[in-house]
């Protein structure tokens, strides 16, 4: 992803593919823990194996996985996430993509949330990882442009750590990066 564009979602198909729970729990996993096959997710996950399949071919059809061509062979195919800068429609007139929009938008904060309150109730067990981490709340007065302007900064510099979950260090973990810059209501 490092030197990517952004993929800015307007088609409506590629947002309802996106928007489906499943395929969010699915696509979540790839992004999470590296590649997997369809039995793999389905009993990970709970689902029906025929569905997951379903499933994995609407993400690939919207470019949102692919198939692992080094692991996969004959009819075990293995699938991992496309490493991209996913981002949602903002302001739009057409309100079948707003909504889209917003249910994607919708569970991508509730699954930090659970996330963050997971890792909260048992923060001690983290041991390095927890004093590393961080939590900040922070504000500041910028205007519209300033605003957009350092939404692009924060997400060049989470660009820049993000690597396929293949080539990180054995020691590593997956970390929720969290971010939100919007007014503050009066």
């Amino acid at each position: 992803m490092p030197g990517s564009e952004p993929r800015h979602l307007t088609d409506i198909d590629a947002l309802k593919a996106l928007a489906h729970p499943l395929r969010q729990q699915m696509l979540n996993r790839l992004q999470r823990r590296g590649p997997a096959t369809s039995a793999d997710l389905a009993g990970e996950l709970g689902a029906d194996r025929g569905a997951t399949s379903y499933h994995l071919r609407q993400l690939e059809r919207y470019g949102f996985i692919e198939e692992d061509r080094d692991r996969s062979a004959g009819r075990r195919r293995y699938w991992k996430a496309v490493l991209q800068d996913i981002r949602l429609p903002r302001g739009t007139e057409d309100s079948d993509v707003a909504a889209a929009a917003e249910a994607i938008g919708r569970q991508w904060l509730e699954r930090s949330e659970r996330d963050l309150v997971g890792y909260l109730a048992d923060r001690a067990s983290y041991g390095d990882f927890a004093t590393a981490a961080m939590h900040s709340f922070g504000a500041t007065t910028l205007t519209a442009e300033e605003l957009a302007q350092f939404g692009e900064e924060y997400m060049a510099l989470l660009k820049r750590w993000d690597r396929d979950p293949q080539t990180t260090p054995g020691d590593s973990r997956h970390i929720t990066v969290v971010f939100h810059a919007f007014p503050t209501p009066s």
